[in-house]
């Protein structure tokens, strides 16, 4: 039986480029309606970044799978007219791109909610409205940069590089931007009320890495107002993960076969540790702090724990873990990732059938009720604007076939 979801009857009417068309990723995963409204030009998202899978790239398939698109040209009189129409029957508006460009067409929010008064509106764009760098063209890395987020590196020639990492802005930006539409979305259903949301992918980088750039600035505050731990001897460690360097109880350590994460920073896991190797000695000569004690530093220790966890492989350590209620994780890379019996259990793929290259699925999860569906392929330029037109607007073949020589759709 396939479940119902909690956004069955949600309509989103989009309209982005590129990545930022990820923030309807997660409400058409949960059962949303998403409308992507694309110029006679289309999105050129299904020709950027690698991999290209069959001619489209892996980034369309991802960030526009389950949606509709339908090719309007917003300069005409008539196609802002099926604008406004689609728009008063929609939930939430989102406007994925640079800030403005739809009140330029005068289908801004000033111009959609006096149809629509409990319309949501969400501009979501790189810098964001305001600030010196509003009118910037960027792209994703830029937000992280811009975030403090990812060091330059040189190579081995003595040329400044970007290094391998995570793309945090592109990614959490979308993300605040879902929950900011629901909590529109709830807003207009108590109150009647529709709200203007806008939010800058720059932002959302800096946000989401709130932990070192909040801890740099308590630290400027006097040591005698902010300190580090207890079991440091109140010393600072630096932010983030830069603090994990010289740990050792809170450490990466090779296994017979891999690697694994040891985690042991309070005192129950050190002494279950212990006893679980039956190396009690060790517990009772570095006992430590209770909670939030790395043994920074120890060598010698360090030693005997390198030692140690290469005595078994990965999978027998994450055993004893469990057995033995001490902390240790699996130490993963994203090639090997899908092949972790957790990630079989929880995640597992997309086939690559159903959406032109296997994807991850959304991961929060509806318990019970049946499986989730498995979200349409992402749409090819205009692929829907027949349906939507007579679905939505209950336009009949005659009328579609007018605004189709006419221009207006493609």
């Amino acid at each position: 039986m396939t479940q119902s979801l909690p956004l069955d009857g949600v309509l989103i009417l989009e309209v982005s480029l590129l990545g930022p068309a990820a923030v309807t990723n997660a409400l058409v995963d949960l059962g949303a309606a998403v409308i992507k409204v694309e110029s006679p030009s289309g999105d050129y998202v299904r020709q950027m970044t690698w991999p290209i899978v069959e001619g489209t790239s892996l980034m369309h398939l991802h960030v526009n799978r389950g949606k509709r698109s339908i090719v309007l040209d917003l300069k005409s009189d008539d196609g802002k007219a099926i604008f406004r129409s689609l728009a008063a029957k929609a939930d939430a508006v989102v406007e994925a791109m640079r800030p403005g460009a739809l009140a330029k067409l005068g289908l801004g929010y000033d111009d959609l909610r006096a149809d629509h008064p409990e319309l949501v509106f969400l501009t979501i764009s790189g810098y964001g409205m305001t600030g010196p760098y509003k009118d910037l063209p960027s792209h994703g890395v830029a937000y992280d940069t811009w975030a403090g987020i990812v060091r330059p590196v040189m190579d081995t020639e003595g040329f400044w590089e970007l290094p391998e990492h995570t793309s945090i802005g592109i990614n959490a930006g979308p993300l605040f931007g879902a929950v900011g539409i629901l909590a529109g979305i709830v807003q207009a259903r108590a109150t009647g009320q529709g709200t203007f949301l806008e939010l800058a992918q720059s932002d959302a980088a800096a946000a989401f890495d709130w932990y070192r750039s909040e801890s740099y600035k308590a630290y400027e505050r006097p040591e005698s107002e902010v300190t580090g731990n207890a079991s440091d001897n109140y010393e600072r460690r630096a932010p983030g993960t830069a603090g994990m360097k010289g740990g050792v109880r809170y450490q990466v350590y090779e296994s017979a076969d891999g690697f694994v994460l040891f985690m042991a920073s309070e005192q129950l896991f050190w002494k279950n540790f212990c006893a679980g190797i039956d190396r009690l000695d060790l517990f009772e000569r570095w006992p430590g702090a209770t909670y939030a004690d790395h043994a920074r530093n120890n060598r010698e220790l360090q030693a005997e724990l390198r030692d140690i966890f290469l005595t078994r492989t990965s999978a027998d350590w994450l055993a004893f873990a469990n057995d033995h209620n001490t902390t240790i994780a699996p130490v993963n890379t994203p090639h090997t990732l899908g092949d972790d019996p957790q990630f079989a259990e929880r995640l597992g793929w997309l086939s690559a059938d159903a959406l032109g290259a296997e994807q991850l699925p959304f991961p929060v999860k509806v318990v019970g009720g049946g499986s989730a569906p498995v979200p349409g392929r992402a749409p090819t330029q205009g692929e829907h604007t027949d349906d939507v037109l007579r679905d939505v607007l209950g336009l009949d073949a005659d009328a579609i076939a007018t605004l189709r020589a006419d221009g207006v759709i493609a």
